[in-house]
Order: C-alpha cells, then sequence, then structure tokens
C-alpha cells in the first residue's frame, strides 16, 4: 500500500523515540529516573472523577454528542475565564470544543490557511507544532526565544516576509522553557497582529501553573486579542486530566466558527459525560489547584537547590511543570541527554528536539518526587561534570 504524501512528510515524533529508550532501559532492569516526560504524575482529583461517574451513569450521555459541544461546559468555560482573567467570553460564539489541545493546534491551519501560506512558530517550542505544517501543506518559519529576552520573540527583528505570516503560534508559560509572558507583550503581540493582518493562537497549557505567587496572564486580557486571535486551554495539566483529552479554545469568533466546522467534519464532539465532568473541574473548588500548584513549587525548590548545590547553575522557573536547564561546558543537549541516561539512569528531553535555538539546554520534568529528585541530582553529581 502506498501512503500518502501528507503522511509521509509527517516528523517523526520525538517524544516516541525518548520512550522507546526509557522503555529499554527499563527493560534490562535499570532504575530510571524519568525527568523527560510531560504527563502528570498525580490523578484527576476525586470530585471530578465522581462527576464523572454520575454523569456516565445518566442515560441522556450515552447518545450521539451534540455538534460543537454540550452548552453546559461551553458555560463552564466562559464562567473560568470571567473568574479567572476577568475577560467576558460569549458561551455560544467564542467557545470550540477540544480533543485536547494537541488536535486543535493541529488542525487550526486546516481551518484558517490555504496550501503555501507561512505560520510563524517558537524556536523551541512544542515539536507538534510541526505535525500542522505537513497535514496543511503549509510553509513555516521560526521566531527564536533567547534567554537575553527572556525568552520572549523580538518581533523587531522580523523580517518582511515573516510579517506576512497568516498566523503565528505562542505559548506561554513556555514549553520547554517555562518563561512567562507580561500583558504589554501580548499587547505588542496584538497591535503586530493589527498591523500586519496576522492571526493569534496562545496555547496556554500551563495557564495554571505559576510559582511564587504570580499568576500566569492570559492572552485575551490584553485589550483587542479577541480582534486578532484566539487561546487554548486545556484540563490536562490544570487538574490532572491528560488521559481525558478534553479543552477548549476560546476568543474570536470567527476563528472559533472555522474550527467547529473542520470538527463537524473531523470529529462531532467529545463523550459528554466528559463534558460534564470537565464543567466540574472548571466551576468546582479550586483547591485541587491550588494543592497541585504548591506541590510542584515544592518540587522546583528541591531540584534547583540540589543543583546548585553540585554546581549546576540554574535559573528557577517561575511557571509550569518543567525547568529549562543549560548543559555543561564541551556537551551538547544530545551528548549530556545520552550520558545521563547511559551513565547516570537520568532521563531528560535533549533542548535540541523543540528546536535549533533549544541547543545547549535540557527540559528538566517536575514529574517525581522530591526524593526522587533529589536521587537523580545526586546521581549526576557523581559524574563530575560540574566540579
Amino acid at each position: 500500500m502506498t501512503l500518502s504524501n501528507r503522511l509521509k512528510n509527517l516528523p517523526p515524533h520525538f517524544f516516541s523515540s525518548l520512550v522507546r529508550n526509557v522503555e529499554q532501559a527499563l527493560a534490562e532492569g535499570r532504575d530510571v529516573i524519568n525527568l523527560g516526560r510531560g504527563n502528570p504524575d498525580q490523578p484527576t482529583p476525586p470530585h471530578i472523577v465522581k462527576a464523572l461517574q454520575e454523569a456516565v451513569e445518566d442515560p441522556a450521555t450515552h447518545g450521539y454528542s451534540p455538534f460543537r459541544g454540550i452548552a453546559e461546559f461551553k458555560q463552564a468555560a466562559a464562567d473560568f475565564y470571567k473568574r479567572e482573567y476577568n475577560v467576558d467570553i460569549d458561551p455560544k460564539t467564542e467557545v470550540a470544543v477540544l480533543f485536547g489541545t494537541k488536535p486543535g493546534l493541529v488542525e487550526l491551519p486546516l481551518a484558517l490557511m490555504n496550501e503555501g501560506e507561512l505560520l510563524l512558530l517558537p524556536d523551541p517550542g512544542y515539536p507538534d507544532y510541526l505535525s500542522s505544517v505537513s497535514l496543511a501543506n503549509i510553509n513555516y518559519d521560526t521566531i527564536p526565544l533567547l534567554a537575553e529576552n527572556n525568552f520572549l520573540p523580538d518581533y523587531s527583528k522580523l523580517s518582511d516576509e515573516q510579517k506576512k505570516a497568516k498566523l503565528m503560534y505562542l505559548n506561554y508559560p513556555n514549553n520547554p522553557t517555562s518563561a512567562t509572558a507580561t500583558i504589554p507583550f501580548f499587547e505588542e503581540t496584538v497591535a503586530l497582529a493589527k498591523a500586519n493582518d496576522i492571526a493569534i493562537m496562545h496555547d496556554f497549557a500551563y495557564g495554571g501553573i505559576g510559582f511564587d505567587g504570580q499568576k500566569p496572564v492570559s492572552f485575551l486580557q490584553a485589550e483587542g486579542a479577541k480582534e486578532v486571535g484566539i487561546e487554548m486551554y486545556t484540563l490536562s495539566k490544570t487538574y490532572n486530566m491528560a488521559g481525558w483529552r478534553v479543552g477548549f479554545a476560546v476568543g474570536n469568533a470567527d476563528i472559533i466558527q472555522a474550527i467547529g466546522t473542520l470538527q463537524d467534519h473531523l470529529f462531532i464532539d467529545i463523550f459528554p459525560a466528559i463534558q460534564r465532568a470537565a464543567a466540574v473541574a472548571l466551576t468546582g473548588s479550586q483547591d485541587c489547584v491550588d494543592e497541585l500548584v504548591a506541590l510542584y513549587e515544592s518540587r522546583r525548590n528541591v531540584l534547583i537547590a540540589e543543583c546548585n548545590r553540585i554546581g549546576w547553575n540554574v535559573v528557577a522557573p517561575t511557571a509550569s511543570f518543567f525547568a529549562w536547564l543549560p548543559v555543561p561546558t564541551g556537551y551538547t543537549s544530545a551528548t549530556f541527554t545520552d550520558i545521563l541516561l547511559n551513565k547516570a539512569d537520568v532521563a531528560v528531553a535533549p533542548g535540541h528536539a523543540f528546536g535549533p535555538y533549544g541547543e545547549g539546554y535540557v527540559r528538566v520534568g517536575l514529574l517525581e518526587t522530591e526524593d526522587r529528585l533529589r536521587e537523580a541530582i545526586a546521581r549526576i553529581e557523581k559524574l563530575g561534570l560540574f566540579s
């Protein structure tokens, strides 16, 4: 059977190769501390699980889901944005239900772009953004995220060709750098978008996880943001619902309508019981979120203290559940990652996998217990790389 060119041109999936390497080490009986993954390690809060159980028992959820989501979930998304960010959202026209944000990220260019048009992506950035390039048969260019600019794009350095882009992706708190954005930066983004007719998609996957008493800001808090773009929010990280595959997009009504039209033909909609439970997550007690953020912050403190103890000079992340750590002198992201796995049984994600500007870093997840984080750094210490 001959595969389509569209399928043949899909980029290799980096995380699948990382998983294979770790699984091979585990199969050999090695005690691998996996800091390379991005899968939350805590269970979904009990009140959300209970809400799903009750919804599943209701026969009304057993039929086909209505097109474009149930009203209860869309209203919950609007209420969530009003409560958390003081942003007004029309649940009927400004909310699109997503099967988690990854499908939304991949399908958006199919809904908005024609073949050959230009998509702007951050570098380093979430590797799965590239999947949409092959599927939609579009072109892309990248914007470097540099430490000296706090891992924010410098719009003054965009070329005239880049300013002709149809769509631009942003992601703050950022994966992999853990950098955060400000409302003035988002206002600058809105101005750029309006001046050049560029649509904006802000990936807010880690919006619920901020440290040191600081709450990550939403793109939609910037004046005029809904005129030029949307934001995608997933319940995977904030509520430990990664396996539930549920999220939503909010913002510009025309873009939301385009997503809905495409999904009418691809997916129809998510199991209604999951949508009901997701609504409970968004509108119920947020104590579980506060507890989760406190857990990640405590783990961050342990990781950073241990890194500094062994002479690994790193910057503490202010959001997300990742730390973006420089590799020692004399190593690349790949060689450092290899030596950690092969000599210390510690898995991390090499920075170059997130784009050329990720070279020189590794991404470390705060998704192990504090004791395991201490053990990981102790193993690395024995390699003598930072003495």
